[in-house]
C-alpha cells in the first residue's frame, strides 16, 4: 500500500507537493550536496513529477533557499523548546544532546547544517547569504545563555562551543565514527559545568 493510501486510512492527510519538495529537498542535499543535487533527484524522493515542480520553485536556488528556510524554522522551534529549560547550563547541555544526537546520521553524512554552510559558502549570491543564518541563529542563542551565565566572555564561549561541535562533525564524518562525537559530547557537558 502507497503512502498516500496509508495517511488517507489512518485520517492523516498526505503532505502537499510544496511540503514534501521542501523536505526532499533537505534530505538530498545533505546526502548528495548541492552541486551533485538536481530537481529531478529532489522530485524523485519527493514522489512528485519533475515537471511539477517548477510550479512551486522556478529555479534549483528557489528550492535550495525554502530548504533552507524550513531549517531555520527547525533550529527555531528547537531553541524554542530547550528555552522551556531551567538553567542556561540545562540549555546549553539540552543543546549538546540534542547535536550529538546526530552522531550516526553525521559519521555517514556530515552535519546537515555545516556542511551545506560550507558548500554554500563557496559561492556568492543569495543563497550562500540565507545559508549564514543557519549558523548565526545558534551562535546568538549560544551567546545569550552564556551573558545568562554571567559570563563576560559570552561570545568567545559561544564560538568555542559552535566550533567544537563543527570541527567535531568533520572528524565524526572523515573518520565514519560515531564515537567520536559521543566522547566529545561528554567533555562538553564537564565543560558547560566547569564554567
Amino acid at each position: 500500500m502507497t503512502d498516500s493510501a496509508t495517511r488517507a486510512r489512518e485520517g492523516k492527510p498526505r503532505e502537499g507537493k510544496r511540503e514534501r519538495l521542501v523536505a526532499a529537498a533537505r534530505h538530498v542535499l545533505h546526502r548528495q550536496g548541492v552541486e551533485k543535487t538536481t530537481l529531478a533527484d529532489i522530485a524523485g524522493a519527493a514522489d512528485v513529477p519533475v515537471g511539477n515542480v517548477y510550479y512551486y520553485f522556478k529555479t534549483k536556488d528557489d528550492l535550495i533557499e525554502a530548504a533552507i528556510e524550513s531549517q531555520i524554522e527547525d533550529i527555531e522551534e528547537l531553541l524554542e523548546a530547550l528555552n522551556q529549560e531551567q538553567t542556561p547550563q540545562s540549555r546549553l547541555k539540552g543543546l549538546t544532546r540534542e547535536l550529538f544526537g546526530q552522531a550516526d546520521l553525521v559519521a555517514r553524512y556530515g552535519c546537515p547544517v555545516g556542511s551545506l554552510c560550507s558548500e554554500l559558502d563557496k559561492r556568492d549570491d543569495r543563497v550562500e547569504q540565507t545559508g549564514a543564518r543557519l549558523l548565526s541563529l545558534p551562535l546568538a542563542w549560544l551567546e545569550e545563555q552564556f551573558r545568562a551565565m554571567g559570563r563576560s566572555d559570552a561570545d568567545e564561549l559561544a564560538i568555542a562551543l559552535l566550533a567544537s561541535y563543527q570541527g567535531n562533525a568533520l572528524l565524526t564524518n572523515t573518520f565514519r565514527d560515531p564515537n567520536i562525537m559521543a566522547r566529545e559530547s561528554d567533555r562538553l557537558e564537564r565543560w558547560i559545568d566547569s564554567l
